[in-house]
């Protein structure tokens, strides 16, 4: 099958990036090419939690590196958050029907070649280094990606 998604990720929600995984991980078992691009708050599910640094950042950068969530399992909810309380619910709810965690979407995505990209716009502005991230993540431009996206059957923003 010769068919390409789409996915541009801006949401730093952790149910808005499960939904996002799931569909690229669905479309790859479906043999379609599948492209990532994540942008602004959406840069939070592909940092990499150990790879974190403060050196060489401005004062508002460092801020924003304390203040924004470490990595994928850090996203709160889009809805029904209630300073975490609502996530625990959920994360419980997906253990008790033994369904994967957004970790393990995340993990079968990048075994499974899905392309990741990022917003170099919005890795520049919100201060962070190309190391941050995880090691499958390229950093490119907005042109670059669209050029990508304008061949794609199917295009989403999540």
């Amino acid at each position: 099958m010769d068919k390409k998604m789409n996915l541009l990720m801006f949401s730093g929600d952790y149910d808005k990036a499960m939904a996002g995984l799931i569909l690229a991980n669905t479309a790859r078992e479906l043999e379609v090419d599948v492209t990532m691009f994540f942008a602004f708050w959406g840069l939070f599910l592909v940092r990499d939690p150990d790879k974190m640094t403060l050196e060489d950042k401005t004062i508002y950068e460092k801020i924003m590196g304390w203040m924004t969530p470490k990595g994928p399992e850090e996203l709160p909810l889009s809805k029904m958050n209630f300073s975490g309380l609502g996530k625990l619910m959920l994360t419980e709810m997906i253990e008790d029907n033994e369904a994967p965690k957004l970790i393990h979407f995340l993990k079968g995505a990048r075994k499974k070649n899905v392309k990741f990209y990022a917003c170099k716009l919005s890795v520049d502005i919100m201060g962070f280094k190309p190391e941050e991230f995880i090691p499958e993540l390229e950093i490119i431009e907005a042109k670059t990606y669209l050029k990508d996206a304008l061949e794609s059957d199917m295009q989403l923003f999540i």
